[in-house]
């Protein structure tokens, strides 16, 4: 099976997925992730259905399975918080409503934050919150997004993962997104991910996985800082990565680049990049170029 993966991609209120579509195509990509709005608030805008039909026409012209594309929930919404429950609950039913319009079937969430409890507490409210959520008609899935364990994060280990899950109803509709620099900065050894999938498998389950964030990370294992770098340039590596990437149980699942745009120095004005082409070409041909991304950025 082909290698199904591409990148953060921007939705903008002018082409809206149409323009998703095109970004992730410039990328050389087969899938994309994006937010329905912007990721900082919870203002959205009305949905374009004659973009979104344009859209579909170019993913089918180009091979983009659209049940394989992510919108990423923004992350300021936050179910462990008690004091904004009730919002956040809102606010996700509109946004899973928003996924069902656009045609997208999984949605990647991340957990919360226990501001104003304990850890306890904070993931009750949120297997309350998705249970709230989930009981709807629409085929969507939320996915639990791992994380590194900054602050008061939730999700920092397979065990908090799967307390939430044990507690949600709707089982069909809830699942995991792996982020490979959470994973690292939360203390689990990318170098052996054979061995975090056994571990992941026997306390969750691989079923559960649907997508895939691959980023480097900036921090040594275990630092709990959450700091994305990009592909080949951290302390996870390129050849750990690919690991990940290529690994034989997870063929069907998207990747997703989520690494740091890259600056260049152009005529004295600084400029950022994406630098997901770039980084999708090394993994496509299996060979890390340290000169590709130094080269974008002029040094």
């Amino acid at each position: 099976m082909e290698l199904i993966i591409g990148s953060h991609v921007s939705y903008k209120a002018g082409d809206q997925l149409l323009g998703s579509v095109k970004e992730a195509l410039s990328y050389g990509s087969n899938t994309f992730m994006f937010y329905t709005g912007a990721p900082q608030n919870t203002m959205r805008g009305s949905i374009d259905l004659e973009l979104r039909d344009k859209a579909y026409s170019l993913m089918k012209e180009n091979n983009i399975d659209i049940n394989k594309v992510i919108v990423h929930a923004p992350y300021i919404v936050n179910l462990a918080n008690i004091d904004n429950f009730d919002f956040s609950v809102s606010f996700l039913k509109k946004e899973v409503e928003r996924c069902s319009i656009l045609g997208i079937k999984y949605m990647v969430l991340h957990p919360g934050s226990a501001t104003n409890c304990s850890r306890e507490s904070a993931t009750k409210n949120i297997s309350d919150g998705l249970n709230l959520i989930l009981d709807n008609d629409y085929d969507v899935k939320i996915l639990l997004e791992t994380m590194a364990g900054k602050g008061n994060e939730i999700g920092r280990t397979f065990d908090e993962l799967k307390t939430i899950l044990n507690n949600v109803e709707y089982k069909n509709k809830i699942g995991v997104c792996l982020d490979t620099c959470h994973l690292n900065d939360a203390g689990y050894d990318i170098g052996n991910f054979d061995g975090i999938l056994d571990e992941f498998d026997k306390k969750i389950g691989i079923k559960y996985i649907g997508c895939i964030h691959v980023n480097d990370s900036k921090n040594i294992l275990g630092s709990h800082k959450d700091r994305h770098e990009n592909i080949g340039l951290g302390m996870i590596g390129f050849d750990n990565l690919l690991s990940v990437i290529y690994n034989d149980k997870l063929k069907e699942i998207p990747k997703i680049l989520e690494t740091p745009y890259v600056t260049k120095d152009d005529n004295s004005k600084e400029k950022e990049y994406p630098p997901y082409k770039y980084e999708i070409e090394m993994i496509r041909n299996k060979e890390f170029n340290s000169d590709l991304i130094k080269n974008i950025r002029g040094y």
